[in-house]
């Protein structure tokens, strides 16, 4: 079968595409023909060694959707045919954590396509509790991409202990992780404003649902004070808006925060944030049953999955460029052959 396969780490030109051996289902395990895969911008960070793959060649793609079409001896519970989406969280399965449901603090936590083979390929073998059964009504499309970052996006609202009536703001909305926030507080009853570069990516956060917009550049954290500040800040870009997103929060505020694109390092005026009694809380991916809730918000129709744009499994390094081009608003999808 093909896949497509970092051979370095000198950015998205090191995915190639090659010809690897079709993998077998063990104990537990079945295997997936898959249909639809997305990107993530983790793909691009792989690509430039951010972190490197522990070894090459490695297929990337965190996200998929497709069919059983094999089960390992004696797996139960799934047969051939059935449609399933992948959940990306791997975990040890017998820690107290993963007993827990608390995989995410497991030691052995991994991230399908960062740490274990991926989903740009044409079938993959999981174990079964990360074998989700597909929402009948769900595209396929929609059940290929939504799930990494949706999970993410509720884990964060999760953790910020969001209630109906409560005020978001989505910083630098247009991305995977944004664009799942602000439609999920919408659906869970928020009130959500938003910021981005992009006057066109506002307009759309709007047309979606959001009270208003701000730059992502300019004192927002003034213009959200005007609206009366936020209760729950979501931030993924980190030191050049982190200050602003601190002046957005309300006395109390949460500030969750899944990560920095705009760099590692920042510094950060303490008195501002134990005088104004903020809450900074970091938060990444999701369990398995915060995967299953965002499931049935994106599978019942009350929170959108909006995807940007497919593309086809042989133009992988053309929607990297796009995905890499900032421009989309949603996720950028595969559709694979057969």
């Amino acid at each position: 079968m093909k896949a497509w396969q970092l051979t370095d780490t000198q950015g998205p030109d090191s995915y190639q595409l090659n010809q690897v051996d079709d993998p077998e289902p063990g104990p537990g395990e079945v295997r997936i023909a898959i249909k639809y895969s997305a990107l993530n911008h983790l793909d691009l960070w792989l690509s430039q060694g951010l972190p490197a793959p522990k070894h090459l060649p490695h297929t990337g793609g965190a996200d998929a959707a497709g069919v059983v079409d094999a089960l390992g001896e004696g797996t139960a519970g799934f047969e051939p045919g059935d449609e399933i989406i992948i959940d990306p969280s791997f975990s040890c399965g017998h820690c107290v954590h993963c007993l827990n449901d608390d995989i995410v603090y497991c030691e052995s936590f991994q991230i399908q396509g960062e740490h274990r083979t991926g989903t740009f390929t044409e079938k993959i073998v999981i174990p079964t509790i990360n074998a989700i059964r597909k929402p009948k009504a769900m595209p396929w499309e929609v059940a290929g991409s939504f799930g990494l970052v949706s999970a993410t996006a509720l884990r964060m609202l999760e953790r910020a202990r969001l209630r109906r009536g409560e005020t978001v703001l989505v910083v630098g909305v247009g991305g995977g992780v944004s664009a799942a926030a602000l439609h999920l507080a919408l659906a869970m009853g928020a009130q959500v404003f938003v910021t981005s570069r992009s006057p066109e990516k506002i307009a759309w956060a709007m047309e979606q649902g959001a009270v208003d917009g701000f730059d992502s550049v300019g004192e927002f954290g003034a213009e959200m004070a005007k609206q009366g500040g936020a209760d729950i800040v979501i931030e993924n870009v980190g030191p050049a808006t982190m200050r602003q997103s601190m002046k957005a929060a309300k006395r109390g505020g949460r500030i969750a925060i899944c990560g920095a694109t705009s760099g590692a390092k920042m510094e950060l005026t303490i008195p501002h944030l134990f005088f104004r009694q903020l809450e900074m809380i970091g938060s990444s991916m999701g369990t398995h049953s915060q995967f299953a809730r965002a499931t049935e918000w994106v599978g019942s129709g009350e929170a959108k999955a909006p995807v940007a744009k497919i593309f086809e499994f042989e133009e992988l390094p053309q929607a990297l460029a796009y995905l890499d081009s900032g421009e989309q608003t949603g996720k950028v999808v595969l559709h694979h052959p057969g």
